[in-house]
């Protein structure tokens, strides 16, 4: 049986998922990759709506791709976030640790925009305080702390 669609029910929790994708640099250190929304005017991690019947892991993979370009390998689930979305809706965004291989961004209708930045950096430019945790526990994550 597929959920309700969010968009149709206000007290249906949306559900989204996403990566924080990241690759080392020339000089071996962490990049993340962060992408600008021009819907929103905002700098964000790539994530999006889960489909009907979709897990969050799938709906992480297939939004990165899309947003992105990049083609990742999934390792381990960072911690989720939950807050309220533009309409007021609950949100729940699970995101996973997603090391790039391959693939190269073109600008589409979602994002215009992307950025390899180090973790600290990254984290200073995204829009949203609930997203830096993410970044934080992927560094984490990559450096054993």
């Amino acid at each position: 049986m597929s959920r309700p669609d969010p968009e149709a029910d206000p007290g249906v929790e949306v559900r989204a998922g996403g990566g924080v994708v990241w690759r080392r640099d020339a000089r071996g250190e962490v990049e993340v990759l962060v992408v600008h929304r021009p819907r929103y005017d905002d700098w964000s991690l790539p994530k999006g709506k889960c489909d009907a019947g979709e897990s969050y892991r799938d709906a992480a993979v297939r939004e990165v791709a899309e947003e992105t370009g990049s083609t990742c390998r999934v390792g381990r689930e960072l911690p989720d976030v939950r807050y309220l979305d533009h309409k007021g809706r609950a949100k729940r965004s699970r995101y996973w640790a997603m090391e790039h291989v391959s693939g190269h961004f073109e600008p589409n209708d979602e994002v215009d925009e992307v950025r390899w930045l180090a973790p600290a950096a990254a984290s200073a430019l995204l829009t949203y305080p609930h997203d830096r945790p993410v970044v934080a526990a992927l560094s984490d994550l990559l450096t054993g702390s």
